[in-house]
């Protein structure tokens, strides 16, 4: 109730102030946003417009009281400004208007306008249509009624007359208006039609001065907001120009879409995403969830980079990407998913190459890199840059893993954490054969103690990583990364600075084990952080995970997994 009697105070004192107020029509919260985003002083709830947009049917009273409500309160809740709701006829007799009254108070309305046309009306603008008001006395007991049921004093009741649309004349025009004053109307708006602001001025001159005058220049749109003013008019009412721009802008673009096919084609016509987000106020949200919501429940987004073609794999990837192998019933990228989806992660993308016309789950955003046999991981994950924002997972798509390790690495607080399991050591200590191919090896500024204990159970606490990479000597490696890393926020953001840097830099020459940045690695571009100076942590594990890299390996994975 508060915000009813904040914005109809409002409203009385813009009034008090020197000058005439512009309001403009809104079809919805939308159109309300950007009527105060440019400065006007209110918005006007046109029920024109609304029964335009909202159901695309005549204005005619085929909308009813609920459904304009409806986009009243919506309106109301986009702005600070005065909202001044249309409400035709208020929707029947003085006991509608009483209701009327009431509703429109508790959605935070600071004034209603009814008209004196018969119910149901039609607009004032339809041509051929044979025009008749109710009588004097009669729409004076709505005015009457109308400032009976108020609950707040600074709500206002504007009274409306077509006695000019009606072609009734001056005289009974000024005579309505004058009745309704009597009445307790707290503001006169006498409609016309005319193509000249002529009739209206000349009336004017003849008002008494005991309300305030609402003027809505629709068809004399040739006059200035000063010549309506020094007339006498106090609230000047832009009704119906927004949602007829609306329907000129989307016809336009629609059409130069259905001719040219592609989307961008309408880039100079329309605005950017993020001027929307802006508009509807996704940096705020941003904001809260940062203060407001625990730790881990913000959104995270998984990048799962599938696009490469490994030739010892064939005849098994002959006609499909390795990601989509069968393992007892499901494919790795099934079980990497439900993994995902089991940690609440439901914003995931997808990174196609080999064979990508066979990856077509739903509920993924998909995209290709079509130089896969050209180039590296790096540049795969690149592809998908435009998901690099805010908490984001990066997935190997050929590893299989517990869903615990996920659960682990969510909970690190570090800006970049990188999975790394230290059971390499012991098996390098056996001398045993590589359990993958060409492992991505780590070292840690604090090396792990060499018992086995040690490494299963590593303690909490920060564990840099200061080298990675597939040349590491074994002697200076204490595990190796698995293929799943996450970025924070900052993290993501230093990814992409770091990214393009180095293609300014280091476009056709060596990066780090790569010949080309092109063919580069995920782990060059981490290890180009780490010599930029970005701090990257280790989430250390023990097992739990396999990676299926050739023919070997999907035997074994098949041998281990139960399910």
């Amino acid at each position: 109730m508060a915000n009813v009697m904040s914005n109809a105070a409002k409203l009385r004192a813009a009034l008090k102030r020197p000058g005439a107020l512009k309001i403009v029509g809104a079809h919805d919260a939308l159109s309300a946003r950007l009527i105060e985003r440019a400065g006007f002083d209110g918005v006007w709830a046109s029920g024109f417009a609304i029964s335009a947009s909202l159901k695309c049917i005549p204005d005619a009273s085929f909308i009813t009281s609920s459904e304009q409500l409806d986009v009243e309160r919506n309106i109301v809740e986009a702005v600070s400004i005065p909202v001044i709701a249309d409400c035709d006829t208020g929707y029947g007799n003085a006991l509608n208007v009483m209701r009327t009254v009431t509703d429109r108070e508790r959605a935070g309305v600071a004034a209603i306008c009814i008209e004196d046309n018969v119910y149901p009306k039609r607009c004032s603008f339809y041509a051929g249509v044979r025009r008749e008001l109710i009588p004097i006395e009669e729409h004076c007991g709505k005015i009457r009624a109308a400032k009976a049921a108020q609950v707040f004093p600074e709500f206002m009741v504007i009274a409306r007359t077509e006695a000019l649309i009606a072609g009734w004349g001056q005289e009974e025009a000024l005579k309505r208006a004058e009745a309704y004053a009597d009445a307790g109307a707290d503001a006169i708006l006498i409609h016309s039609k005319s193509k000249k602001f002529d009739e209206l001025k000349a009336l004017y001159k003849l008002w008494s001065g005991r309300a305030p005058l609402v003027v809505v220049p629709t068809i004399f749109d040739q006059t200035t907001a000063a010549e309506m003013e020094e007339a006498g008019a106090k609230i000047i009412i832009y009704a119906n120009q927004p949602v007829r721009a609306a329907i000129r802008a989307m016809t336009d673009t629609l059409d130069l879409i259905k001719k040219d096919t592609r989307p961008g084609a309408a880039n100079g016509r329309i605005v950017t995403l993020p001027e929307v987000y802006e508009i509807v106020g996704v940096p705020q949200m941003e904001q809260d969830e940062k203060q407001f919501l625990p730790v881990g429940s913000e959104r995270i987004t998984a990048i799962i980079a599938a696009a490469g073609f490994e030739k010892q794999l064939l005849p098994l990837i002959e006609d499909k990407p390795k990601c989509l192998l069968d393992i007892k019933g499901k494919t790795i990228l099934d079980r990497q998913i439900s993994a995902l989806n089991e940690c609440d992660i439901k914003e995931i993308a997808l990174v196609r190459g080999y064979k990508k016309e066979a990856i077509s789950l739903p509920n993924i955003r998909y995209y290709d890199n079509d130089r896969y046999e050209e180039t590296g991981e790096l540049a795969s994950l690149f592809c998908a840059e435009n998901e690099l924002r805010g908490r984001t997972i990066v997935l190997y798509g050929d590893i299989i893993f517990d869903t615990a390790i996920l659960e682990k690495l969510l909970k690190s607080p570090a800006d970049i954490a990188l999975v790394v399991d230290l059971a390499w050591f012991d098996q390098e200590q056996r001398n045993a054969q590589p359990t993958h191919l060409n492992p991505d090896l780590v070292s840690l500024a604090a090396p792990p103690g060499k018992s086995y204990l040690s490494r299963f159970v590593m303690p909490e606490g920060e564990h840099q990583v200061v080298k990675i990479g597939q040349q590491l000597p074994c002697e200076l490696a204490h595990g190796e990364f698995i293929g799943m890393a996450m970025f924070s926020e900052k993290g993501t953001q230093a990814l992409r600075e770091c990214y393009h840097r180095a293609k300014n830099q280091h476009q056709s020459s060596l990066f780090h084990e790569s010949a080309t940045l092109a063919k580069a690695s995920f782990t060059d571009m981490l290890q180009e952080l780490i010599d930029q100076g970005y701090r990257i942590q280790a989430v250390p594990i023990f097992k739990g995970w396999m990676e299926v890299d050739s023919f070997e390996e999907y035997q074994k994975a098949w041998a281990k997994i139960r399910q």
